[in-house]
């Protein structure tokens, strides 16, 4: 259980390691601002969080509401953790509700992770 989890914030966090040099090198070498790709940044981040709890529900094979949202939980935790010890700043309201939803894709991926790796076979 604890190895999925791991695997799946692996993944999120290669995955967001991934598009943050794409986006970096984009803000530096053309004309975009970083207001233009708050919503495409936004949108990844969630894509992002969905593909984690899918890589940790496949990985566990059972309770992917439970790997999903632990992995959710735990994404959190580290952001919460290095934001507060690196920056010295709480979680705003905004950011929150941010991590909240999260939370309730990496469920969700984590859901869909099981059911896709299980594969009912009696279709």
């Amino acid at each position: 259980m604890t190895k999925s989890v791991f695997y799946g914030l692996a993944v999120i966090y290669v995955i967001a390691a991934l598009f943050s040099l794409v986006f970096s090198l984009l803000l530096k070498f053309t004309s975009l601002s970083e207001q233009s790709l708050s919503w495409i940044i936004t949108v990844i981040s969630f894509v992002c969080l969905f593909i984690g709890g899918f890589v940790s529900g496949g990985k566990g094979k059972e309770k992917g509401w439970l790997l999903g949202g632990l992995t959710g939980i735990l994404y959190t935790l580290i952001n919460f953790l290095y934001q507060y010890l690196g920056f010295d700043a709480l979680f705003t309201n905004t950011q929150m509700i941010y991590y909240a939803c999260f939370i309730g894709t990496a469920i969700l991926g984590g859901v869909i992770g099981v059911n896709v790796a299980s594969g009912n076979k009696s279709i």
